[in-house]
């Protein structure tokens, strides 16, 4: 009987540390050292950029990858054009919130 006890009592406190360093029983909690607004203003970001690209007649045609972390854009993906490169990275350029740009888009043929 005590060692049912002292196994229900692990059990109990096993659950309860769980809580206690996730934060919620509702699901996964990723930590990060950004803000809710710096996240935010990333996202804004990322979404003005991709819908930049897709009213652009040289990079509309491409599935271009954008990723936005403290208002840094990486570009990733393929185009078939140096020009194209270069709209990319010029429209995101002129994105409001855009600290910097990091460039890893291929030309293929």
């Amino acid at each position: 009987m005590r060692i049912l006890f002292i196994l229900l009592m692990a059990l109990l406190l096993a659950g309860c540390s769980a809580l206690a360093v996730g934060g919620s029983a509702g699901g996964y909690q990723q930590s990060s050292d950004r803000s809710a607004s710096i996240v935010s203003a990333d996202n804004a970001i990322t979404a003005a950029i991709q819908a930049e690209f897709a009213a652009d007649s040289l990079v509309g045609g491409f599935n271009l990858g954008v990723r936005t972390y403290k208002g840094a854009v990486t570009l990733s993906g393929s185009v078939s054009s140096l020009a194209a490169r270069e709209q990319a990275v010029r429209l995101a350029r002129n994105t409001d919130g855009v600290v910097a740009v990091t460039n890893q888009i291929n030309i293929e043929d």
